[in-house]
């Protein structure tokens, strides 16, 4: 009896994913969020961190409390806080960049990590896609170009949501285009 090594082994999966490839299935696009949900916010979260540190340092230094013992207490006070707050703007760029939505040849794949040790996955394959809807309303993401698709599927999570992406009548579009051909090559003999 032999076996087929390359078919019991998992397939390598992409270094920008989170999950392997199925057998024939390749990378067709990779969206995340419009940059709207990460630039704004990192930069609200720098202005929150420096502004406390430098007023607190302008009033010290203004009264002639900075140097010796209070400078030294206030320097550890602000490094600390500084560092709270690098952490939390590299967690906020870490979720960004790892919330992915995935669209193969396949299926639709939305992957989110939002720490190193978190991870959550849903699929959708292609030809259980029956209906595509784009909603985008609003001042913002009118003039950004970006919004939400809802995918309807036949299965158990009948909604399946790609939210705040940039170009979203294109990729349905695209979504169009793969499912239709995947429900072709299905059909073939």
């Amino acid at each position: 009896m032999t076996t087929d090594a390359n078919a019991a082994a998992p397939r390598k999966k992409d270094g920008a994913l989170h999950f392997p490839l199925q057998d024939d299935e390749r990378v067709i696009m990779i969206c995340r969020k419009h940059w709207l949900f990460l630039w704004p916010r990192i930069a609200g979260m720098a202005l929150v961190a420096l502004v406390p540190v430098i007023v607190a340092a302008l009033l010290l230094a203004k009264s002639g409390h900075l140097g010796g013992r209070p400078g030294m207490v206030f320097g550890i006070v602000a490094l600390v806080y500084l560092a709270y707050w690098a952490i939390r703007m590299f967690f906020g760029w870490y979720r960004y960049n790892n919330d992915i939505w995935v669209i193969t040849n396949q299926r639709v794949v939305d992957s989110t990590k939002t720490t190193p040790v978190s991870l959550k996955i849903s699929t959708a394959d292609l030809v259980n896609v029956q209906d595509m809807t784009v909603e985008r309303s609003g001042l913002f993401r009118t003039m950004f170009n970006y919004g939400d698709i809802v995918c309807q599927t036949a299965a158990d999570i009948q909604e399946f949501r790609m939210t705040s992406i940039p170009h979203p009548q294109e990729v349905q579009l695209l979504v169009d285009k793969e499912r239709d051909r995947e429900r072709m090559r299905g059909r073939a003999p």
